[in-house]
């Protein structure tokens, strides 16, 4: 499935807004249970979602992407948010992190997903570049859970 330069925008930008919007939410949780520690964890991954998806919105520029309902999305691969069955408001850091790298990992994954099946290489050439701020938002993520001791 290769996606033209307007709908691969649109489905990551879409993305990008969910991780913002649901790191925000994690966040909020955890400060809500007083889990500050974790709190803090999800509002570095909020900025780091929104910064992206930020820069997204500085290259659709002028480009009209296509108003797609959410049954419309068409996803190569899982999307960068996990479900909530590996989330608990008593979560300890390193399972915080844990939990925010494999989301991280998802969206790498989903860009190389569509880098790999792309015809138009202006979105091949977006979707690589994409991955490998993924990358780099996991390979962080590495040394975070390198210094915080599992529970």
């Amino acid at each position: 499935m290769s996606y033209s330069l307007p709908e691969f925008l649109a489905h990551a930008l879409a993305m990008e807004e969910e991780a913002a919007e649901r790191n925000l939410e994690l966040a909020d949780m955890m400060e809500a249970h007083n889990n500050l520690e974790v709190a803090g964890i999800f509002r570095d991954m909020h900025r780091f979602s929104t910064m992206h998806r930020d820069s997204i919105r500085e290259r659709i520029g002028k480009i009209e992407l296509p108003q797609l309902k959410s049954w419309q999305y068409r996803w190569v691969a899982p999307t960068e948010i996990g479900d909530e069955d590996g989330f608990d408001y008593m979560m300890r850091p390193h399972n915080a992190l844990k939990y925010a790298r494999d989301n991280e990992e998802r969206a790498m994954l989903f860009y190389q997903a569509v880098a790999e099946q792309a015809d138009d290489p202006e979105v091949k050439r977006l979707a690589i570049e994409f991955a490998e701020e993924e990358k780099e938002h996991t390979e962080a993520l590495d040394g975070w859970l390198e210094r915080v001791p599992p529970s």
